[in-house]
C-alpha cells in the first residue's frame, strides 16, 4: 500500500520498472542490429523467441512491467498536477534549471505508446500472436526479417518509426538519471555524472534502432544485399 499511495513509493515503482525496460530496450536494440548483417541470424533468434514457453513468460512479465510502468507515471504525474492546483496556470515560462522532457513526460508517454501499439501492430501480432492462433500473415511468423523489410519499405511507417524513436530518447534521457536519483545511487558528484551517461547511454541505444530503420528504408542494409 506504501508503494501505491506515497509518491516516493510511486517513483520507485516507476524507475525499477524503467530500468528493466531499458535492459530489455538494450537486447531489443542488439537483436536488430544483427538484421542489419544477416536475415538468416535475425531469423533464427526471431525463432528461438517465438512462441515458446520462456518466450511467453517474458513476454507476458514485460507487457506486466510496461503496464505498471505506465500506470505509476500517470498517478504520479496527475497527483503532482493535484499539487500544483491553479499555480501550474500562472506560469507561462518554463525554469531555467528544469528540463524539457521533464515538463512533458507525459506528452512523449503518449507518443511513445502510440508508437508501441504500432510496433506491436507491425512485428507481434505478425509473428508470435499469429503463431500462436495460428490467423492467416504475409510471411512465415517466424520471419522477423521479411517483416522488417516490408515495414520500413513504408515510408509513412519510417516517419512514425523516426518519430518514436525521438520520443524514446527524450524520455530516457531524462529518466534514466532520473531513476538513478530516485534509487539513491546519486550523491554529490555522480549527479552531474549519471544525466551524462544517460545522455550518451540513450543517444547509442537510439541511434542503434534508428539505423536499423533508415538502413533498411534506403536499402544500404548489408543483409538486404546478400538477398540479391
Amino acid at each position: 500500500m506504501w508503494l501505491c499511495n506515497s509518491s516516493i513509493g510511486r517513483k520507485v515503482v516507476m524507475s525499477v520498472t524503467g530500468v528493466a525496460l531499458i535492459l530489455f530496450l538494450t537486447f531489443h536494440m542488439s537483436m536488430n542490429v544483427a538484421a542489419l548483417f544477416s536475415g538468416e541470424a535475425y531469423n533464427l533468434i526471431c525463432e528461438f523467441l517465438g512462441a515458446n514457453w520462456y518466450a511467453l513468460v517474458a513476454t507476458l512479465g514485460l507487457a506486466a512491467l510496461a503496464v505498471i510502468h505506465i500506470v505509476y507515471a500517470f498517478l504520479l504525474t496527475m497527483q503532482n498536477r493535484r499539487a500544483r492546483g491553479a499555480e501550474r496556470y500562472a506560469i507561462t515560462t518554463r525554469p531555467g534549471k528544469v528540463e524539457w522532457a521533464s515538463q512533458n513526460m507525459l506528452v512523449l508517454g503518449l507518443i511513445i505508446i502510440l508508437g508501441l501499439l504500432l510496433h506491436l501492430f507491425n512485428f507481434w501480432y505478425n509473428m508470435m500472436f499469429a503463431e500462436l492462433t495460428g490467423i492467416a500473415v504475409p510471411h512465415d511468423p517466424a520471419d522477423g526479417f521479411a517483416y522488417i523489410k516490408d515495414t520500413f519499405a513504408c515510408p509513412v511507417y519510417v516517419v512514425l518509426y523516426v518519430i518514436w524513436l525521438v520520443a524514446i530518447w527524450f524520455h530516457l534521457s531524462h529518466g534514466f538519471w532520473s531513476a538513478m536519483h530516485t534509487l539513491g545511487w546519486s550523491g554529490k558528484v555522480w549527479y552531474n555524472r549519471w544525466k551524462v551517461i544517460g545522455i550518451v547511454y540513450s543517444t547509442l541505444l537510439m541511434l542503434g534502432f534508428l539505423v536499423v530503420v533508415l538502413a533498411f528504408a534506403f536499402g544500404c542494409a548489408p543483409s538486404l544485399c546478400c538477398c540479391y
